[in-house]
């Protein structure tokens, strides 16, 4: 830009380098939002997502404080500049936006707002979002608008850049919902098939001890005991099966005290005992944190469910700017020449399938008899 020539060419890539760092579509508009401001020197940034009600799914502001946006109200329609660029898909560069004849004002709390420039995202032929800034801080020329052509070159750019982030986490979050509903499937079947099994096993029990009382009543107990036994099991089932159903409270309480949370429901559902040790764990990008805590449970099920462990360990610690998790059982082990086998068995393939999708690494090691560490590691952010 003219008048910050050395510095253009590394703010933009500085922007798009931080756009392709997230995952989560809400991130994503986010630094798109603050990487225009910024880019462009205006006082106020935003994009609009739409939906197909006349509205918009999502509208992020950059410049604006919560309080400010929580006076405002509502999200926006579609109407006025906004609907100019959805629909018709073209640039507006305006010197005072509240001269234009489309303008229809705006809520008593909104920020006053006078030099323009917004265009399209688009994906194809598809538009996908309106991207616009407001209050170029720099000297106006009377009756001009602050924003020159060359930062409408430049924010040009960054849009056609922001679509391919934009689409990119869509088909993540789509992918991940796939996966979660799968998940949420074994989860279901795995249910029907243990608790079943118990519930069929307590009927048959239960009708043996029926059939003994009066003959014979010391084995008419003896199969009752066996009763509360199986009714016993049968709610250990239940209750591990529901905390793996409920959602993560990644967002209200984090990660450690998410995983803290989860672990203290496993130690007191199962008869093996599970802990749980944190150091020094700052925040970590969403999508890594999601990836660390999806992996814990998938590890944390193979050991209560598949290894015949008496104790399991997980551990959370700092390694650089990311983050190490370890979850280790002292239970059978298994071959890790075998691990394609063993793999399909346990989930190997999904859980190193999400610590590559955030660009993390996963490591097994393990042995018959000797009982096996799961080892993943993020880079932070």
């Amino acid at each position: 830009m003219s008048h910050r020539p050395s510095s253009g060419l590394a703010a933009v890539s500085t922007a798009l380098l931080a756009m392709s760092r997230h995952l989560e579509v809400r991130d994503v508009l986010k630094t798109i939002v603050a990487s225009a401001r910024e880019l462009l020197d205006a006082e106020y940034a935003a994009l609009g997502v739409p939906d197909d009600h006349g509205g918009f799914a999502q509208f992020v502001v950059d410049g604006v404080s919560d309080a400010q946006w929580k006076a405002i109200g509502p999200l926006p329609r579609q109407h006025g500049i906004l609907a100019s660029m959805l629909r018709e898909a073209k640039v507006e560069r305006l010197a005072d936006v509240r001269e234009d004849p489309r303008f229809e004002g705006w809520p008593s709390a909104h920020p006053d707002m006078s030099d323009f420039l917004g265009l399209p995202i688009k994906d194809g032929d598809e538009t996908i979002g309106a991207l616009f800034l407001a209050n170029k801080r720099c000297p106006k020329p009377d009756g001009g608008c602050g924003f020159t052509a060359e930062d409408e070159e430049l924010l040009s750019i960054l849009a056609q850049h922001a679509a391919i982030a934009l689409t990119n986490a869509r088909l993540y979050e789509r992918s991940r919902e796939l996966t979660i509903a799968e998940e949420r499937s074994r989860l279901a079947h795995e249910l029907h098939d243990a608790v079943s099994q118990k519930l069929f096993s307590l009927r048959l029990t239960a009708q043996a001890a029926a059939a003994l009382v009066d003959r014979d009543p010391a084995r008419a107990k003896g199969e009752l005991q066996q009763v509360a036994v199986l009714a016993a099991e049968a709610a250990d089932e239940l209750r591990a099966a529901v905390v793996e159903l409920r959602p993560a409270a990644l967002d209200e309480d984090g990660l450690v005290n998410t995983l803290r949370t989860h672990i203290q429901v496993l130690d007191r559902a199962h008869t093996a005992r599970v802990t749980f040790d944190s150091r020094v764990v700052r925040a970590l990008p969403v999508a890594q944190e999601d990836a660390l805590l999806r992996v814990a449970q998938e590890a944390l099920h193979n050991a209560l469910r598949h290894s015949g462990a008496d104790e399991v360990d997980v551990v959370l610690v700092r390694r650089g700017q990311g983050v190490v998790l370890s979850v280790t059982d002292n239970g059978k082990g298994f071959e890790p020449k075998s691990v394609r086998r063993a793999g399909r068995h346990l989930g190997l393939v999904s859980m190193r399938d999400r610590a590559n999708g955030v660009g993390g690494t996963l490591t097994v090691e393990s042995a018959p008899g000797k009982g096996t560490t799961i080892e993943m590691e993020v880079p932070g952010g």
